[in-house]
């Protein structure tokens, strides 16, 4: 056993890691990341593309790296939707986590140099904004193993962990794997060649869940289909196509990791890293349509959904109330059809479709309206 290794892990784990594991910065096998982006399933998230080339080299990232120190943030135990109302995503309930893990990671580092007597130069660190395939690192060095919704779970986690990550020149000891039999070992996951669903089994209720029929196969998700994709990343209109699918969904999706079994082992993290922020979940479908610039930045100071900005929370908004079918909501969405923003008028112009607005309302509306991308939502069949 080495010792420092040790002290290291013991350390990271003080500092509030749940999960702390070592690998050494090998090669990165390429298909399974190229193909997935040669075949345009990372939408327009253009810096995937950009950051290929380090993404499948630690090298292009750190020269001389030999180790990669992967780091894992239990995140269970947020604050639930209430039924009936709007749905976050769980990690969205905290503090945004880019800025909460900073600090321990800042930590970490301090350790890896008071421990090994390095500089600041010899090792670099992210959470999930660096050129890195957190998930395929954390497979390989056993903080869980990669399943059939391309995301990590951890036998003592289950699905609940945010990563970080520490490239470093310093020569850990490497963690094994998580061991067991591959479902089906012909299927790779889109990022390093790690086998997908080492210990699902038979199990599809992930791929089964999905209401948007974003797996393109076991592994490998078209974020074009994706909800966390369409209300996050997406700045523009989401496909009509799939905004059913959508369902009362405003920021994010975690259908694919609630119905996971393994989920049934975990059990809510310490937190240390992370700070809960009460509110947000407890709004109802009124006050999120009729937020103001004033109270979205009041109610999500330092929450992730500041990401979308208000224009992109009440667009998805929009497609939540048109979806629950709740006509109260007419008023509030008929309000929003005079919003600066062309892409929230448009998505208010569906929602009050689906919610059975008048003919003649909708005739009324759209004769005001001078916007393309509008106005093909008022023409559009359904």
């Amino acid at each position: 056993m080495d010792e420092r290794a040790e002290e290291l892990r013991r350390g990271l784990q003080e500092l509030g890691f749940d999960a702390v594991r070592f690998a050494a910065a090998g090669p990165v096998p390429a298909a399974g990341l190229t193909a997935w982006l040669d075949q345009g399933m990372h939408a327009d998230m253009a810096w995937m593309d950009r950051s290929r080339e380090k993404r499948l080299d630690l090298q292009r990232v750190l020269p001389g790296a030999r180790s990669i120190i992967m780091l894992g943030v239990n995140y269970l135990g947020a604050e639930e939707s209430p039924a009936g109302g709007p749905v976050w995503s769980r990690y969205s309930q905290y503090l945004d986590y880019h800025d909460t893990m900073k600090p321990g990671l800042e930590a970490a580092g301090a350790l890896l140099e008071r421990l090994y007597g390095v500089s600041g130069t010899d090792y670099r660190y992210y959470t999930d904004t660096g050129p890195i395939l957190e998930r395929g690192w954390a497979a390989r060095s056993g903080v869980g193993f990669l399943g059939k919704n391309a995301m990590l779970i951890s036998p003592e986690h289950g699905n609940w962990l945010l990563l970080g990550a520490i490239l470093t020149r310093v020569d850990l000891p490497s963690d094994p794997p998580v061991r067991g039999p591959v479902s089906n070992p012909r299927v790779e996951a889109l990022a390093d060649g790690e086998p997908v669903g080492r210990l699902c089994g038979k199990c599809t209720r992930c791929l089964d869940a999905c209401p948007t029929s974003a797996f393109a196969a076991p592994g490998r998700v078209d974020a074009r289909r994706c909800i966390a994709y369409q209300t996050i990343e997406n700045r523009g209109a989401i496909p009509r196509e799939l905004r059913p699918g959508i369902g009362a969904r405003v920021f994010g999706c975690d259908a694919c990791l609630d119905v996971c079994p393994w989920n049934r082992f975990a059990r809510a993290g310490r937190r240390v890293l992370l700070a809960a922020r009460d509110g947000a979940a407890k709004l109802g479908w009124r006050e999120l349509l009729e937020l103001t610039p004033e109270r979205f930045a009041a109610l999500f100071k330092g929450m992730p959904p500041k990401r979308v900005k208000l224009a992109g929370l009440l667009r998805n908004a929009c497609v939540g109330a048109g979806n629950s079918g709740d006509r109260t909501l007419i008023e509030p969405l008929a309000r929003l059809l005079a919003h600066d923003s062309p892409v929230v008028r448009g998505h208010a112009v569906w929602a009050l479709r689906r919610l059975g607005w008048a003919a003649a309302e909708l005739a009324g509306a759209r004769s005001r309206e001078s916007d393309p991308l509008v106005l093909e939502e008022f023409d559009a069949e359904g």
